[in-house]
C-alpha cells in the first residue's frame, strides 16, 4: 500500500468579504422586513465576515460547480497540469442540481482533454471528508497516482429572501405573525460560500509543504439520535422525516420544504458530547497520545462552541492546550463541507508548520450526528 501525501492545497472564496451589516443587502429581506433574530445569532456565532456568490440584487454570480472548478484550477502549474489529473472527488451539501452528480458538473467546467474518474460525496459537513477518504483510498491502493479532492458550498442561493417569502405570505393569510420559524432562519446567518481543494499523491513534492495522511476515521450515531439538520423534508412529532416527495408542489413553497433547517436544541444537547466520544474512540483505535498533537483544526459552526468543545474533549482525556487550536471561522464563515479544507490550506500557507509535527482534523456533522477525524504528519 502506498503512502499518501497532501502535496498542494488551494481555495477559492467568491467576491469580497461581506460584513454582518451587509448580509441582508445580498440575501434580501424576508417579508421586506429586517430580521429580528439576526443580531442574536451573529452575536453567538462570532462570525465577522463571509463570502457569497451573489450580487446585491440577490442574483447568483457563480454556480457551485464553477466555484469548485476555480479552486481546483489553482492546483495546476507546469508540474501538475489539468491533463495530469486522474481522479476528481468532490464533496458538497449544496450541489446546483439533484442530477447529474456534482463531480460530473465540475469535470464539465474544467474540461480536461481526457476522461477521468469522478466521485461525488453528498451530505453535510462530512461530505468533504468523504471525498478526501475516497481519494486517500484510491491513491493508497494504487488505483490512481493522484487525486484532486474538493469540499465546496454555495449556500447563499438557498438563503435568499425569495425562498422564504411564500412561507411568510402563507403565515399572513393564516393571521399568524409572518415570522419564519427559527429552525429555518437560523442558518441564514450561519453559512458561507467557497471551495477548498487538496492534491493527493503517493510521493511528497520537493520545495512544498507536504502532509502525510496517517488515517481518516468516521463515526455515525444515527442509530441513537434523530436528525438535527435537514432539507427537502419536514421533521414530524415522532422525530421522523417526511420527504419532499410526500408534499404537494404548493406546500414546497408555503412551508419552505427545501430550506436547510436546524434543530438547535438537539444541536446543543449532542453535537459536542458525541464529538468527544468519536474522537476518544479514534484515539483509542489508533493508540494515540493527545500530547503528541501540535495543531488541532476543528470545524465548528459557531464560535459559541469553542470553549465547550475544548472542555468536552478534556473530559474524555483529550486536553489540548488553547495554543494548539487553529480556527478561521470568524473571517470566512461556516462553509460546511469546505471548511476544513480552507482552514488547513491557511495553516499550510502560514509558514508555521515544521517537519514531523502532527496535525489533527476534527469534523462534526449535525445532520444525524456523524463525525470524522484525520491525522496528518508534516514532511
Amino acid at each position: 500500500m502506498n503512502q499518501v501525501y497532501i502535496t498542494r492545497a488551494a481555495k477559492y472564496l467568491p467576491g469580497n468579504p461581506i460584513s454582518n451589516d451587509e448580509m441582508e443587502d445580498y440575501l434580501g429581506y424576508v417579508n421586506d422586513t429586517p430580521s429580528k433574530a439576526k443580531a442574536l445569532i451573529l452575536r453567538n456565532n462570532g462570525i465577522k465576515t463571509r463570502y457569497y456568490a451573489l450580487d446585491k440584487n440577490n442574483k447568483p454570480t457563480e454556480t457551485n460547480a464553477e466555484i469548485t472548478a476555480k479552486a481546483v484550477e489553482k492546483l495546476f502549474d507546469e508540474n501538475f497540469t489539468k491533463e495530469d489529473m486522474e481522479l476528481l472527488t468532490c464533496g458538497t451539501t449544496s450541489a446546483d442540481q439533484i442530477q447529474p452528480s456534482h463531480a460530473s458538473m465540475v469535470h464539465g467546467v474544467l474540461k480536461p482533454n481526457h476522461s477521468i474518474e469522478i466521485n461525488t460525496s453528498m451530505g453535510l459537513c462530512n461530505a468533504g471528508m468523504n471525498a478526501l477518504q475516497y481519494g486517500f483510498m484510491s491513491v493508497k491502493s494504487g488505483n490512481s497516482n493522484n487525486a484532486v479532492c474538493v469540499g465546496s458550498e454555495r449556500f447563499s442561493a438557498w438563503m435568499t429572501a425569495d425562498k422564504f417569502n411564500h412561507e411568510a405570505e402563507n403565515l399572513k393569510q393564516l393571521e399568524e405573525k409572518p415570522i419564519i420559524a427559527f429552525k429555518r432562519e437560523f442558518l441564514r446567518w450561519m453559512l458561507s460560500d467557497g471551495a477548498g481543494t487538496f492534491l493527493l499523491e503517493k510521493q511528497p513534492r520537493e520545495g512544498e509543504v507536504n502532509l502525510r495522511i496517517e488515517f481518516i476515521d468516521f463515526f455515525s450515531y444515527a442509530h441513537e439520535l434523530e436528525a438535527c439538520m435537514y432539507a427537502g423534508c419536514e421533521k414530524q412529532e415522532d422525530g421522523s422525516l417526511k420527504s419532499w416527495a410526500e408534499y404537494s408542489a404548493d406546500e414546497w413553497l408555503k412551508q419552505s420544504i427545501f430550506s436547510l433547517k436546524q434543530d438547535t436544541k438537539l444541536l446543543g444537547d449532542f453535537i459536542l458530547k458525541k464529538g468527544a466520544q468519536a474522537l476518544r474512540a479514534s484515539f483509542d483505535k489508533n493508540n494515540l497520545n493527545p500530547d503528541d498533537m501540535d495543531y488541532v483544526l476543528a470545524h465548528i459552526s459557531s464560535n459559541y462552541f469553542k470553549d465547550g468543545l475544548r472542555e468536552e474533549f478534556a473530559a474524555v482525556g483529550l486536553d489540548f492546550p488553547k495554543e494548539k487550536w487553529f480556527y478561521n471561522l470568524s473571517e470566512v464563515g461556516n462553509i460546511g463541507a469546505a471548511s476544513i479544507y480552507i482552514a488547513l490550506e491557511e495553516l499550510m500557507a502560514s509558514g508555521k508548520l515544521k517537519k514531523d509535527e502532527k496535525v489533527l482534523l476534527c469534523i462534526p456533522e449535525s445532520g444525524r450526528f456523524a463525525y470524522s477525524c484525520a491525522l496528518l504528519t508534516v514532511m
